[in-house]
């Protein structure tokens, strides 16, 4: 996550920001593929479960270290750690499921076909090699959309919802502490009192988006994944643990990355990309929690009730980022989201008392 986040540190342009959002989709998609084979195999025991972890540690160790120069000299890198970790799935769905005659086609075709093109793209320059990242990316998206209805009937019964939970929970911790350590990382290098003082409220801030997601977001997520599951709806299923916290999980990252060059500079307005990680980030935060809510059947007038306000006051930290300085920028970050915990506070209170 750090490595992904990197160019937003050093250079925050909006072309490192889309060059961030292309990256972070295809190692989010992986993480999704690699959590949800693990998550529907509940008899794999721990030597087994830790062999594939381990396999694809190095995978994701390639990926991690070709990152902040994927898109030159370390592109032949980061599509082979993209190989390396589909051959990991790849062989770990013909070990588990090869006796499925009718799965065949398909386990070959979506890891098997797409690790062949991450493969062919590691000898061809840019930018054919990107074009054959975006369309083995999408080969596997839409396989999924196109036959997911034929293999989910016998698998949503076997998915672990704790699991998923527990997991997604787990990402995003690692995803608050890389504002943290960025928060420090960035003190550390730009030491006086007015980047301490950014510092501070930057660890404000992260602590209060960490607030709302484990006092009411995870909650939410494991009762509306429950009740997708007793329904059968394997596509709200798949909207909610693969399609959608992508935003929320991205939107956290560039927020880090904001904080940094916040902590750096903290008497100069913002650049826009900063800017746009900050409000913004907050922004698809909020929105991602939102768009999750209506998926699981919440009430839209409770939902937009709440990230209605939210997603309005991120936006305009845009406009607050290019004009102010940065550390008054990251104090009405800071002030936003301390609103919106207590406003979220006082309702759920409320709620108790009625």
């Amino acid at each position: 996550v750090g490595q992904m986040a990197h160019g937003l540190h050093t250079l925050p342009t909006l072309t490192a920001l889309g060059i961030f959002f292309a990256h972070f989709a295809c190692v989010w998609w992986s993480w999704v593929n690699l959590t949800f084979a693990v998550n529907i195999m509940p008899g794999l025991t721990r030597r087994q479960l830790a062999t594939i972890m381990l396999c694809a540690m190095f995978a994701v160790g390639a990926i991690a270290v070709a990152a902040p120069e994927a898109t030159d000299s370390r592109a032949w890198l980061f599509a082979a750690g993209n190989v390396l970790l589909r051959l990991v799935l790849l062989s770990f769905w013909i070990w588990q499921r090869w006796n499925h005659v009718e799965s065949r086609w398909r386990i070959l075709a979506y890891n098997g076909g797409t690790a062949g093109l991450w493969f062919a793209s590691v000898f061809v320059p840019a930018p054919i090699n990107f074009l054959i990242w975006a369309i083995a990316f999408l080969i596997e998206i839409i396989m999924l959309v196109l036959t997911l209805s034929s293999w989910a009937g016998d698998t949503i019964a076997r998915i672990n919802v704790e699991h998923l939970t527990e997991r997604f929970g787990l990402l995003v911790i690692i995803v608050l502490g890389e504002s943290v350590l960025s928060a420090v990382s960035a003190l550390n290098d730009h030491w006086s009192p007015v980047s301490g003082l950014t510092a501070i409220f930057a660890l404000v801030t992260t602590a209060l988006l960490a607030w709302t997601f484990f006092m009411y977001s995870a909650n939410a997520m494991q009762q509306g994944l429950e009740k997708l599951q007793d329904e059968g709806d394997s596509r709200g299923i798949r909207d909610t643990v693969g399609f959608m916290p992508f935003l929320l999980i991205a939107g956290v990252t560039i927020i880090s990355g904001a904080l940094a060059v916040a902590i750096a500079s903290p008497g100069e307005p913002l650049p826009l990309a900063a800017a746009l990680s900050l409000g913004g980030g907050i922004s698809l935060f909020y929105l991602t929690n939102a768009l999750i809510s209506l998926r699981f059947g919440r009430p839209p007038r409770r939902v937009i009730a709440w990230a209605g306000p939210a997603v309005g006051l991120g936006c305009a930290l845009v406009w607050v980022g290019v004009v102010w300085t940065a550390a008054a920028t990251v104090i009405s970050a800071a002030a936003v989201l301390a609103v919106i915990v207590a406003r979220t506070e006082i309702s759920a209170q409320r709620q108790i008392t009625q």
